[in-house]
């Protein structure tokens, strides 16, 4: 007999081996036989199982089902497949510690005990364990000597909110000043959220910006004629980069500056976050002198809200002028992104949901989206409510002769949410309250002035309280270091922690102060902090924009 390949060679088919005889198959033998026996010998039973093998054996594709049909069988014993009418009810796991929105049960139990405390002294003794031989000093270097042609022109848009623009101005003064280009006063963008159409002028002192830069960045509030011909007074015929997020100012070395040569005007839009923040000495400086020395808010802005920051300080003029400044986000578009659930009512569910379709259109809803709010609790990620706030700053030893100032915009369900906060602050006050209604009037359809105001009531107050995050506490801490010797004196909880807690409602009163007292110590020791290299230098100005300093020099100028 010739052999045969088994593996087929290269460009032919190899030819299969010859059929076996049907006689010679053990399979047909057997079945033969069993077919043979005498019907009158075998059960009903067991006629059944002949029938059954003798199908399978016929049939050998059938084996391949053979695991389904074993995991369904097995299924099936265990109980969880059922072919009758009733469905399954299956034990759900217990809710994580901390999951469940339980805060309104924990007030009720320990309110009796909370307003009779009377040993609370805390705007007194707030930031008493901060390091003072680590205190600093602003630190900013101007240039005295004139500018070398500039290379061109730049125009970016900046785009978000108050603070999130602040941030592409500090970066756009930076990366202009490193390419040696002339920086156009930076336009706005318009957000489908913050609907604000507020211009640069509006919202900061355009020439106080100018005059201050003019020895590191030429700054010009219009392109020359000459240029804009070449690009038929268009902006749109301008070259535009698109840059990615983070980029590092070799980028803008190597990609930006070549066209900027060629062409003498480029655009980059948009602009927020494209500039690392591990960057060169040079550019840290200039960021620095932005942030800090260049933008004022315009003369309206920074007069009214001076005036609210004295109208605070004469409330609270019996604890020497100290007030407590909070940063509350619990506005209906930051409640329905959290995507958390607080009442868990089905008005609160109807309104979340209209929230996020008007603002989020579909963004929510993708197939395959799973969204656990219990999870979402767990890690943190929850606004606090005004009644979270009130419980916290109460057991930091905050009690009911406090003044505080609430930067914030319009509450969820105001009345409801605001009543248990207002019960435990009494003293409490908004701009709406400090000032009339003719002295916002200019401001109230303009949400990045009326943030402007917030901002600034709130840079003057012995303590900064943040409960959610975002780019407007995070200036602010920086801001305060700048201000106050490295300190940010502000309070940052740790809402993982707040979540088990206010989760608990077993907890006694001395126990949950306890806890509290611990989280604003926390806080205290953490206001000095050096910038990290991927830090924000908007957070950590030290060491880039401060100098260290001992006590008893630290109030003199740089």
């Amino acid at each position: 007999m010739h052999a045969y390949n088994r593996l087929p060679s290269s460009g032919h088919s190899t030819p299969s081996p010859p059929h076996s005889p049907i006689s010679r198959s053990p399979r047909y033998r057997r079945s033969k036989q069993a077919r043979s026996f005498p019907s009158g010998r075998q059960t009903l039973a067991q006629r059944a199982a002949w029938f059954l093998l003798s199908i399978l054996l016929r049939r050998q594709g059938i084996f391949l089902f053979a695991p389904l049909i074993y995991i369904s069988c097995m299924l099936l014993y265990m109980g969880t497949v059922s072919f009758d009418g009733i469905p399954s009810i299956t034990r759900r796991a217990p809710a994580a510690p901390g999951s469940v929105y339980r805060s309104p049960e924990l007030y009720e139990k320990i309110r009796d005990e909370m307003e009779s405390d009377n040993s609370a002294d805390a705007i007194s003794t707030i930031w008493k364990q901060s390091h003072k031989a680590l205190e600093w000093r602003p630190c900013l270097n101007r240039s005295s000597e004139g500018l070398p042609e500039s290379n061109g022109y730049i125009y970016i848009e900046a785009n978000g909110g108050l603070n999130q623009q602040r941030t592409s101005i500090c970066n756009a003064v930076a990366v202009a000043g490193y390419l040696n280009a002339t920086l156009l006063i930076p336009n706005f963008h318009y957000h489908s959220i913050w609907r604000d159409p507020s211009k640069f002028s509006d919202i900061y002192d355009e020439d106080h910006f100018i005059s201050t830069l003019k020895h590191d960045v030429q700054v010009v509030d219009e392109i020359p004629n000459y240029i804009m011909e070449r690009f038929g007074h268009n902006l749109t015929n301008v070259y535009n980069f698109r840059v990615k997020a983070w980029s590092s100012i070799d980028y803008y070395r190597e990609i930006v500056l070549p066209k900027l040569l060629e062409e003498k005007f480029v655009r980059i839009s948009p602009f927020a976050n494209r500039l690392s923040f591990d960057a060169p000495p040079a550019v840290q400086r200039l960021r620095c002198l932005a942030n800090y020395e260049a933008l004022k808010f315009a003369s309206p802005i920074q007069d009214l809200g001076n005036t609210l920051v004295s109208r605070m300080k004469e409330l609270s003029a019996n604890d020497d002028g100290k007030y407590v400044s909070v940063h509350l986000r619990f506005e209906e578009d930051m409640v329905a992104f959290s995507c958390c659930v607080f009442d868990g009512g089905d008005q609160e569910k109807l309104d979340m949901i209209a929230a996020r379709e008007k603002g989020w259109k579909g963004k929510f809803t993708k197939p395959g989206r799973v969204i656990d709010p219990g999870a979402i609790r767990t890690n943190g990620k929850c606004p606090l409510t005004p009644l979270e706030v009130g419980l916290m700053l109460r057991g930091m030893g905050f009690d009911k002769s406090t003044s505080i100032y609430l930067a914030s915009g319009r509450i969820y369900n105001s009345e409801k949410n605001m009543a248990p906060l207002l019960d435990m602050f009494p003293r409490l006050q908004t701009k709406e309250t400090l000032a009339s209604a003719e002295e916002l009037e200019p401001y109230k359809n303009f949400s990045s002035r009326m943030a402007a105001i917030d901002y600034t009531v709130c840079l003057h107050s012995e303590v900064f309280v943040t409960t959610q995050g975002g780019n407007f506490p995070h200036f602010l801490m920086g801001h305060r270091r700048f201000l106050y010797n490295g300190h940010s004196k502000t309070i940052r909880p740790d809402k993982r922690k707040l979540a088990i807690l206010f989760d608990n409602p077993n907890i006694g009163w001395k126990s949950f102060k306890r806890q509290m007292l611990n989280m604003r110590v926390h806080s205290d020791s953490k206001g000095f902090e050096l910038k990290r290299p991927n830090d924000s230098i908007y957070t950590f100005p030290c060491p880039d924009c401060m100098c260290k300093s001992n006590k008893k020099n630290s109030t003199k100028s740089p």
